[in-house]
Order: structure tokens, then C-alpha cells, then sequence
């Protein structure tokens, strides 16, 4: 969606969030990786209540954030078991639809992933596209860090990431 013009009459509220999401990788290696929205075959899949994808966790509270909606666990959470195993552009496209329903427009996202592995670059904007579509044509920015071998992420046993959402509303 095209933010609304500055005519003087109904401005935008502009409202910002940040979500970071954090995950082990499974001791089962036939659990799937999903990652930024993507299935990556001949990755080791993590540990989560969904289907774990960090990098959609991170964006989702950062607009439940931004909204001041509550966060990941108040709409998706554990107590929730229609959300067992839900894919993360189910998790998106849900997330718009509540955005929505409280009057906000998304007008970017940017995601910073922080693990050793999978490599990014090569899927990037496979990545970009698919999480632009189920957030309904939202900029989207994707990143990715190690730590260089320092925690969890940088000695090879989890994933995470952090986001930040800019989103508007004319009410």
C-alpha cells in the first residue's frame, strides 16, 4: 500500500516495533528448517512450537509491537494448538489481517537473521518476495549476521534474528 499524502488532513501516525525471535536447532534431524519463509532441504530444522522460522517470528512481533498488539505468544501462542506446526507465512498473513482489523498499513519491515548457517545471500530474494506477498506487497529487508563464534548462534546451536517494522495508520 502507497503511505497517504501530507495534505494537512489526515496525516499518518507513523509507529515503529522491534521483535527478535531465538531458537535451538532440533536433536530430531528430520525436523524441516524454515527460515525467512523458506524450506531449506539440507538444513536441520529447530526446535519451536511452529514451524519455527525465526526470521518470520522476529518480523510478527515487531508489528504486534508497532500496533501495540501484544506479541507472538498473545496471537499464536502455545495455549493455542490451531498454531502447532502453522507455517510462518501462515503466521504472516494472519499478522496483516490483525494489523489490519486495528486501521495499520505496513510500510516496511527489515530483518536481520544471526546464525552460522543456513547461508543467505544465495535465497535472498527468494526470501524478500515470498515475505512481501504474505505481508500484501510490504518493503521488505532482509540481513544476515554471525557473532562470530561467540553464544549460542556462533558456536552452532540455535538461530535468531531482530526486526523492525515501520507501520502507519490515518485514524
Amino acid at each position: 500500500m502507497t503511505p497517504p499524502t501530507h495534505d494537512g488532513v489526515g496525516l499518518p501516525r507513523y509507529r515503529t516495533g522491534v521483535g527478535v525471535d531465538a531458537h535451538a536447532f532440533s536433536v530430531d534431524h528430520d525436523r524441516p528448517m524454515w527460515l525467512a519463509g523458506l524450506l531449506w532441504p539440507d538444513e536441520i530444522g529447530i526446535e519451536a512450537h511452529s514451524d519455527g522460522d525465526v526470521a518470520v517470528h522476529a518480523i510478527c512481533d515487531a508489528l504486534f509491537a508497532a500496533a501495540g498488539l501484544g506479541d507472538l505468544g498473545t496471537n499464536f501462542g502455545t495455549a493455542r494448538p490451531e498454531y502447532h506446526q502453522a507455517s510462518g507465512a501462515q503466521l504472516l498473513a494472519e499478522t496483516l489481517q490483525i494489523l489490519s482489523n486495528a486501521d495499520y498499513c505496513i510500510s516496511n519491515v527489515t530483518v536481520q537473521i544471526i546464525g552460522n548457517r543456513p547461508k543467505i545471500g544465495s535465497r535472498r530474494s527468494e526470501a524478500v518476495a515470498v515475505i512481501s506477498k504474505a505481508l500484501g506487497g510490504a518493503d521488505v529487508s532482509i540481513t544476515a549476521t554471525t557473532t562470530d563464534g561467540l553464544g549460542f548462534t556462533g558456536e552452532g546451536r540455535g538461530i535468531a534474528a531482530i526486526a523492525s517494522a515501520l507501520i502507519y495508520s490515518t485514524f
